[in-house]
């Protein structure tokens, strides 16, 4: 009886697994299932809607080449051309400043103490030669000889050297012209002047100031010519003739031609007399004044004065 009435295991399964839903009652998960088919023909067909444009062309891998010669009629955008931009004007270069040479640089031990008083910017970047350490006017003598110019007024600079008192006249406001025979020192001396900020009054030439007096034309003449080096100090009376490049008379009667108002710097051991008697080579003859100049009271030079330059 018992094996009988025995239900196999599989038809026991399937009778648990299947679960009848009333019939007059709709359901959503029949309708969901319905629905799947029509769900998943609508995405494909979305999925192929989002298409590429036709001219749109993927790039090739340089080792590929197309397969077939027909290209898409759609013209491939036309590549555009870089406008290079217009160059920038240059600007003009800034002037380098003259190297010191090394004769110059030996020449400054000795007078390195001394820099301050032949130039009080000197840190700012002036420069000068060997022979510009020793014969450069001292600054504070220099600006004393300059108070004697009228301002505004022109002024022949005989012996420019590295610009030490063409720097002083132009700072009075005078207008200078520095005449120097060495290019070299001109370059310095224009170099200087731009440090203290008067280059622009001053008219830089290269000549022999011989050659140019019979030309020129100003208002005063500053004669500071080379004395002969550090041993002029050997000598126990210092003459005129003992001036460099030509005597003290000749360079004289060339800045009469120029003018009537006349500076000399001279050594402190010159001869005064005769530096006097210069004054009586004009008709009628100039005013004179001479003074004796120092610099922490130390004996530098005499200055001359001559016609409105004398008090």
């Amino acid at each position: 009886m018992a094996k009988g009435n025995a239900t196999p295991p599989i038809a026991r399964r399937r009778a648990n697994a299947v679960t009848l839903l009333p019939t007059n009652v709709p359901h959503r998960f029949l309708r969901l299932l319905a629905a799947i088919p029509k769900i998943v023909r609508r995405r494909r067909r979305q999925r192929s809607l989002i298409a590429v444009s036709p001219s749109f062309r993927p790039p090739l891998r340089t080792s590929e080449k197309p397969r077939c010669g027909i290209q898409s009629r759609t013209p491939s955008p036309t590549p555009t051309r870089e406008v290079e931009a217009p160059p920038k004007p240059k600007r003009p270069e800034a002037e380098q400043p003259p190297q010191e040479e090394p004769a110059a640089a030996a020449a400054a031990g000795k007078y390195w103490a001394h820099r301050h008083s032949l130039f009080s910017l000197y840190d700012r970047g002036v420069l000068m030669d060997a022979e510009g350490w020793y014969s450069a006017t001292p600054e504070a003598i220099a600006a004393a000889q300059a108070a004697r110019a009228s301002p505004a007024g022109l002024v022949v600079d005989a012996f420019a050297g590295v610009g030490g008192n063409s720097i002083q006249f132009a700072a009075r406001g005078c207008y200078v012209v520095a005449v120097e025979i060495d290019p070299r020192k001109v370059e310095l001396a224009r170099h200087n002047a731009r440090i203290y900020g008067v280059e622009d009054m001053i008219e830089f030439v290269v000549g022999d100031f011989f050659r140019l007096a019979p030309s020129l034309k100003a208002d005063l003449v500053f004669l500071s010519p080379p004395w002969g080096g550090p041993s002029y100090n050997q000598t126990p009376i210092y003459t005129l003739d003992m001036l460099k490049p030509k005597d003290g008379y000749t360079l004289f009667q060339a800045a009469q031609k120029i003018a009537r108002n006349i500076i000399m710097f001279l050594p402190r051991n010159v001869d005064i007399v005769q530096v006097e008697e210069l004054s009586w080579l004009c008709s009628p003859p100039l005013d004179f004044e001479s003074e004796e100049n120092y610099v922490q009271h130390r004996f530098k030079g005499i200055t001359a004065y001559f016609g409105n330059a004398a008090r």
